[in-house]
């Protein structure tokens, strides 16, 4: 997650989140996706036009992509709602952190996921991740920090074996605070 502000001021409208497809992304995988932030959180969820790959945040040392550098771009583009989600299979990153599964504008408009370092024997379980990222980002986009409650999908998970521990849900509190939080949106 980053503490970049939005570029572009919007009023909620009744469709709550953009989702952008970047490059060949499996179709289904979003479609959970927006199933999910709909069943959540209840964001209505709009679906974009595909975007092609983002050369401009390729970093050919590391072979990945600038997970910062795509949220950037992504705000910069006029929206019709509140909230972005920018999904995509390529590999992204940070430049302080090797991979990032998702990033987020903490409090902000625009986040990013990733379903490359997802990938299961079942797709199924590649599928729920990329739901367990899609509303752990959009957490953050609402406000809400790492919960230290081990059992919430707020909880920070740095590999994958991490993130399959964790529920498809946000703790009492963070349910609390993100539904709060998406009632004060101006």
């Amino acid at each position: 997650m980053n503490d970049l502000a939005p570029d572009q001021a919007v009023s909620k409208t009744e469709a709550g989140i953009e989702l952008i497809p970047i490059g060949q992304v499996d179709p289904l995988a979003v479609s959970i996706v927006a199933a999910n932030l709909q069943a959540h959180l209840g964001l209505n969820t709009s679906l974009q036009a595909t975007r092609s790959n983002p050369e401009y945040a390729y970093m050919a040392t590391r072979q990945q992509f600038d997970a910062l550098k795509v949220i950037k771009a992504l705000s910069r583009e006029v929206r019709e709602v509140y909230f972005r989600l920018g999904v995509t299979s390529l590999d992204i990153c940070t430049p302080i952190l090797t991979f990032v599964f998702g990033e987020s504008q903490l409090g902000g408009s625009t986040a990013l996921v990733s379903t490359n370092r997802l990938q299961a024997k079942g797709a199924d379980k590649a599928y729920e991740r990329a739901a367990k990222i899609s509303l752990h980002e959009v957490g953050h986009l609402l406000g809400l920090e790492h919960c230290w409650e081990v059992r919430c999908l707020m909880h920070f998970s740095r590999d994958v074996e991490q993130l399959d521990s964790l529920p498809l849900s946000f703790c009492e509190t963070c349910q609390y605070e993100s539904g709060r939080r998406l009632r004060d949106l101006p």
